[in-house]
């Protein structure tokens, strides 16, 4: 099986040297950049399995080069931020841009290794609930084998976590899942972060089925239990 390649975004040489060899030691291809605008380059004429990424880069920051991939290059490729940055509204703010998972610095080798294992599973498929199939609930699809989701005919730009939340709800449509089955089901005891990353979420969710129908409300909160399609 071809080795995954991870890009690795981070300006100081000590840290992306040492991510680089966290990642190799994992069997995966790294590749280094060390600024936002390098990494876009590094994009176009490499595909990529995961992006590591640091917040404070020189130009482009953290924050501009995900709204860059997820809006202006509408990539799916999941991204894991590593920053010093240890504040909840840091996390939230990421989680809200598109980010997969948040790593806070300094960092434990193999606590790097799992969350990019963890993500590069649920990215693959392995965290949602099934893997064949498509499912229609009003004018929404979502087709699970390509991983793409469609609402009145036009495509979703959704990340991996947004696509298995959506996943899991409508193949029950009519059930409530809580906050905490949701985030069971999604982040599979591989996300050690904030309790809020579902909300966060199901906001982002809501957002993007919004822009195109603003009326549709296709996820109702169920106020203290939870979720659920409506």
């Amino acid at each position: 099986m071809e080795a995954r390649t991870i890009l690795i975004v981070e300006d100081d040489p000590d840290i992306n040297a040492l991510l680089s060899k966290i990642m190799e030691r994992e069997g995966y291809t790294a590749i280094q950049a060390f600024s936002g605008t390098e990494a876009l380059l590094r994009l176009e004429h490499t595909a990529v399995d995961l992006i590591l990424l640091d917040m404070m880069l020189p130009g482009m920051d953290g924050p501009t080069l995900i709204a860059e991939v997820r809006g202006g290059r509408k990539l799916d490729v999941p991204v894991v931020v590593v920053s010093a940055k240890a504040g909840l509204s840091d996390k939230v703010d990421m989680l809200a841009r598109g980010a997969d998972d948040y790593i806070v610095k300094p960092f434990q080798p193999e606590e790097v290794a799992a969350r990019v294992r963890a993500v590069l599973r649920r990215s693959a498929g392995a965290g949602a609930v099934g893997t064949k199939g498509s499912y229609e609930y009003r004018s929404l699809r979502l087709d699970v084998p390509t991983r793409r989701a469609s609402l009145e005919g036009v495509d979703l730009s959704l990340t991996a976590h947004e696509f298995d939340i959506l996943h899991i709800l409508i193949q029950e449509p009519d059930k409530v899942f809580s906050r905490e089955r949701l985030y069971e089901l999604v982040w599979k005891g591989g996300y050690y972060g904030e309790d809020n990353a579902v909300n966060v979420h199901v906001s982002n969710i809501r957002k993007k089925l919004a822009a195109i129908d603003p009326e549709g409300a296709y996820v109702k909160t169920v106020w203290g239990i939870g979720f659920k399609l409506s």
